[in-house]
């Protein structure tokens, strides 16, 4: 498992480097080198050629964004360090990045047509929350090894991190020889053809997460259904320590991310000049607003109150159980 992580890593890191330098040469080709003497950035935005975003950024919206997710960021580090669940460090170390990229478009209320500035926002604020989807994939798995709970998964609890990760390194992968394709072209058909794979990528990635959304919803039937003593454990326990209540919270996560992925396809395929593209509205509504669900519900639901830091007997048993079966 350290070695998928770590080249999940890698990965990523490729992926964000090239992604950053395909969107710095598109935009860079599309704007002036400079600004006219007497420009004024904020006379027409809609139209204006140096103004990537193609609007001004609000700073009460910035403002209100950010500070619900740097207290989300800072109210989990506090529930890590007092209930545990080191495994969920992906989802802060994701939640301080994009309360990063947020807080840039301080910067880019104040100087609109700064390209460098809409790059590192844009890289901060698109590809965070892949640190979301990646403790969503971890938590499914303890939830099914500490219940013992692993059979009604169609992947074994222990691989489906590994086999998503997997996944998303391939669209990673595919995300970044498109923006090369797109760098490197010479011809407006090649770059039509980078954009493409490039949007390939995405929907590739939608399409994982949404195969991971079906087998997590399997598994709630099949616990309900075929071992109701397990689903109906917590049930003397107030609602709020019912371990029922954290795979729902688990659901809305997985919905709110859903949602922002499929924005983030459409998006794309419009283009950057396209009309979510260049609506604030848009952005705050169907992108930071539905990440803010799925991050924030796991403060008051914090998994280290549900599954605590030692191994069950179950995970015992299914542990032993897998290393048997890959040793075949």
């Amino acid at each position: 498992m350290g070695l998928v992580r770590l080249h999940g890593i890698i990965a990523s890191i490729l992926g964000l480097v090239m992604a950053a330098q395909w969107q710095q040469t598109l935009v860079t080709a599309a704007l002036p080198s400079s600004a006219p003497a007497g420009y004024d950035p904020y006379a027409d935005p809609k139209n204006d050629p140096h103004n990537p975003l193609k609007y001004i950024t609000t700073n009460s919206l910035t403002a209100v964004s950010f500070s619900l997710i740097i207290l989300v960021a800072i109210s989990q580090t506090y529930c890590m360090i007092k209930w545990g669940a080191k495994w969920m460090l992906s989802l802060v170390i994701g939640e301080y990045c994009f309360a990063f990229g947020l807080a840039l478009r301080f910067g880019l209320h104040m100087h609109p047509d700064s390209l460098n500035l809409y790059i590192v926002q844009d890289m901060f604020v698109v590809l965070s929350p892949c640190a979301f989807i990646a403790a969503d994939y971890v938590l499914l798995g303890r939830i099914a090894a500490h219940h013992g709970l692993g059979k009604h998964l169609l992947i074994p609890a222990r691989k489906i991190t590994r086999a998503f990760v997997i996944s998303d390194i391939s669209t990673f992968l595919i995300q970044a020889a498109g923006g090369g394709l797109s760098a490197s072209a010479k011809s407006l058909t090649l770059n039509k053809t980078g954009s493409r794979i490039f949007l390939v990528g995405l929907i590739l990635q939608l399409v994982s997460f949404a195969t991971f959304i079906a087998i997590y919803g399997i598994f709630l039937y099949r616990v309900r259904t075929q071992n109701p003593e397990v689903w109906t454990r917590d049930m003397h326990k107030p609602w709020h320590n019912d371990w029922r209540t954290l795979s729902n919270v688990l659901c809305i996560s997985c919905l709110g991310i859903l949602i922002r992925s499929f924005y983030r396809v459409i998006e794309l395929s419009q283009g950057y000049g396209g009309h979510l593209a260049t609506t604030e509205s848009f952005f705050y509504g169907l992108d930071t607003l539905p990440l803010f669900l799925a991050i924030s519900l796991y403060t008051p639901f914090w998994p280290g109150r549900f599954i605590n830091g030692d191994r069950s007997e179950h995970q015992e048993i299914e542990m032993k159980q897998e290393n048997g079966a890959d040793s075949i």
